[in-house]
């Protein structure tokens, strides 16, 4: 085995503080406190991390609606069945609440038998009962309302957790109907997710269906700051050639508490047999000892004499997986460490899986869906006593260019690249940008840093108790409507989202040096934004995207900085956020501008130089180059448009021979329109 470097993509330091497990006098956590602050508004939707406590937040919720506003009843939608036992009894007054949360066993639809069509029948029983809460599957859900129709369940609380299996495509049959509860706008709907992404470029609701929810965010940083154990997430990438199992000691330590996710078996990562790939990667680890008979746990003996457990929920024989299944789901599996020490799983151990001493996710292959990346990623940040450190490494095979499936090897890197853009912004702190103004003053609620609050220059302030930065920019547009102030105060993610997905921005942005920063800054992501938001106007979408660009940018340029300052590398869980504010006093100035000329990508293509050979390097660029489209009509639009701002700005047109690679690529685009105009006219 050759040994090679997993590409650290971001690694976040955190500092321990406790807040995210501290209760108020109620019994509830910060996330909790702050969704029922929220809990009169009719429509509520929850955006909340793996393990922050959704379920226990919409249990205070669902109390008081239905003790203090008047509705009828409650029904709990879940994506699968094991979800549903997070919605089980819980003596919350014991803890200081008003009520206790009590489910009738008969009405946890998640545990009783049969298909869906008995449970649906189940669901009208319940609606006719004096009896207040339910719980079931999303299929049993939708299954009912298309037999009873929304109008049954007026004046109850429709509860619908793991929102993000919700679409707005209308093939999307609960999308179809949540639209039709809002229709109707006679029940209460929560929604909750610890992931708002899909994947896809199918928004999860529209616009004007999105705009009537209250928004509750509880963010990344905020839940693992305020951790008492974790300090240290990395999410890395290691590229590997031949067969995954050979390699995978490169990345997987035995005696770390881990999940390993292997390939689908039609992927182009399989090698072909489940379970062979399963004993392949135990007999990696050591020397087979048997097989626990209460468990099922495989017990293996690695290299430094440590017999560990396996569990191997890949064998879909049925005797075998329900007694490793049951063995998972016992006490021991959540209060005793040592009970198992390595998972593998295909399909399993993902959504809702909690085992809290993992310490490490490991997936082989790219997984197309963010939201998969992100509960996968969830399964290794639980908070757990002794445990301080937790990674997420994804396993990807190198592009060989000898290989046929080159071009699919150079796809699942860019997707790979893309999913870890976003995760990086989606666990730092939040940005909140400024206009810079003459009269802009210090917030005595920031910290200014050292040097205080300087009204000469753009100043950068952190909020370590909400975990937000606040950076003033010289040229920012302010958003204007609701919807644009929404989507910069909430949404930037989703923003950012769209452009490292886009598969042509982020192959130019990485291999065509021949790219202007701006087109993908302006051109790219402007055109991402129109499409995304087309309800908005010119001015709103601009502003938009200045703030979703500044974020991107920011956070890749406080990499940049990390990486090359070895004074910032001990700083431990104050490091990115000295790395943004030793990037902001070194600007000193920072202006829309200057944002908009950095490349997104060239901090990410830096990592993945070092981490992959020269030849696999060499096959992406081959790959990429052969399809690198010629401008379009549209980008000649777009192009033409930032000239005419040009010349406002400084009372000329765009030179063509300027030594200003953007103002030359402006003055091509205006003679893209022209050369177009002179061939219709001689036609």
């Amino acid at each position: 085995m050759t040994q090679k470097k997993a590409i650290p993509s971001v690694t976040v330091n955190y500092k321990t503080t406790g807040n995210s497990t501290k209760s108020n006098e109620l019994g509830m956590r910060t996330m909790q406190e702050r969704a029922y602050e929220k809990r009169g508004e009719q429509y509520l939707l929850i955006k909340s991390p793996p393990a922050s406590g959704k379920s226990r937040a919409l249990m205070f919720i669902a109390l008081d609606k239905l003790n203090n506003q008047g509705i009828q009843q409650t029904i709990i939608a879940v994506p699968e069945k094991s979800i549903g036992s997070s919605f089980t009894n819980e003596p919350l007054s014991k803890f200081g609440f008003y009520y206790d949360w009590e489910v009738v066993p008969k009405w946890n639809l998640c545990n009783a038998p049969g298909e869906d069509g008995s449970k649906v029948t189940a669901v009208k029983s319940f609606l006719d009962s004096e009896d207040q809460v339910l719980v079931c599957t999303h299929s049993t859900f939708r299954f009912a309302i298309e037999r009873f129709g929304v109008e049954a369940f007026d004046n109850r609380l429709i509860a619908i957790d793991e929102f993000h299996h919700v679409s707005a495509n209308e093939d999307n049959v609960l999308g179809t109907q949540l639209k039709q509860f809002i229709s109707r706008d006679k029940a209460h709907i929560v929604a909750m997710t610890g992931s708002y992404f899909r994947g896809d470029a199918i928004p999860v609701l529209m616009p004007e269906d999105e705009a009537r929810f209250d928004t509750v965010t509880y963010t990344y940083y905020e839940q693992l700051n305020g951790y008492q154990y974790l300090k240290t997430l990395n999410i890395g990438y290691f590229f590997y050639s031949g067969a995954y199992a050979e390699d995978i000691l490169n990345v997987l330590d035995p005696e770390e508490k881990t999940i390993i996710h292997i390939p689908n078996v039609n992927s182009r990562e399989s090698m072909g047999d489940k379970i062979k790939e399963v004993n392949h990667i135990m007999d990696e680890m050591g020397e087979w000892q048997g097989i626990d008979p209460e468990t099922g746990f495989h017990l293996i003996k690695t290299t430094k004499g440590k017999v560990i457990k396996v569990a191997d929920l890949v064998d879909d024989e049925p005797t075998k997986r329900n007694r490793v299944s049951s063995a998972l789901k016992l006490p021991e599996a959540k209060n005793n460490p040592d009970h198992v020490d390595i998972i593998i799983a295909l399909g399993m151990a993902k959504e809702g899986f909690d085992w809290i001493w993992c310490e490490h996710a490991l997936t082989v292959g790219y997984r197309s869906s963010l939201t998969e990346i992100v509960q996968i990623i969830g399964r290794a940040t639980r908070d757990a006593p002794d445990k301080t450190h937790s990674r997420f490494t994804n396993l990807i095979a190198e592009p060989d260019a000898s290989e046929e499936a080159v071009t699919d090897a150079v796809n699942d890197t860019l997707k790979a690249i893309s999913a870890s853009l976003l995760m990086e912004q989606v666990l730092v702190p939040k940005f909140n940008f400024i206009p810079k103004r003459p009269e802009n003053k210090a917030n005595p609620l920031l910290d200014y840093g050292e040097r205080g609050y300087d009204p000469d220059v753009c100043n950068m302030a952190f909020n370590e108790e909400m975990g937000e930065y606040h950076i003033e920019v010289k040229g920012l547009i302010e958003p204007k409507s609701a919807d644009a102030q929404r989507i910069c105060k909430e949404d930037l993610n989703e923003v950012i989202a769209a452009f490292a997905q886009d598969k042509q921005t982020i192959e130019r942005g990485l291999f065509d040096e021949e790219t202007v920063p701006e087109e993908l800054t302006q051109i790219r992501m402007g055109k991402i934004i129109k499409e995304k938001y087309p309800e908005l106007d010119d001015e709103d979408r601009e502003a938009v995207r200045q703030h979703a660009i500044a974020a991107l940018n920011l956070t890749q340029k406080a990499k940049e900085v990390l990486n090359n300052d070895s004074e910032l590398e001990g700083r431990g869980s104050t490091a990115l956020i000295d790395g943004i504010r030793k990037f902001a006093m070194d600007v000193r100035d920072l202006d829309v501008d200057w944002i908009d000329s950095i490349n997104p990508f060239s901090e990410a293509y830096s990592i993945l130089s070092k981490a992959m050979t020269e030849q696999s390097l060499k096959a992406m660029a081959e790959v990429i180059s052969a399809r690198n489209p010629n401008m379009s009509l549209e980008d000649a639009r777009e192009l033409a448009k930032r000239a005419l701002k040009f010349k406002k700005e400084r009372n000329r047109l765009p030179d063509i021979k300027s030594a200003d690679p953007w103002e030359q690529r402006m003055a091509q685009g205006i003679a893209y329109l022209a050369r177009l105009k002179s061939e219709e006219a001689n036609d």
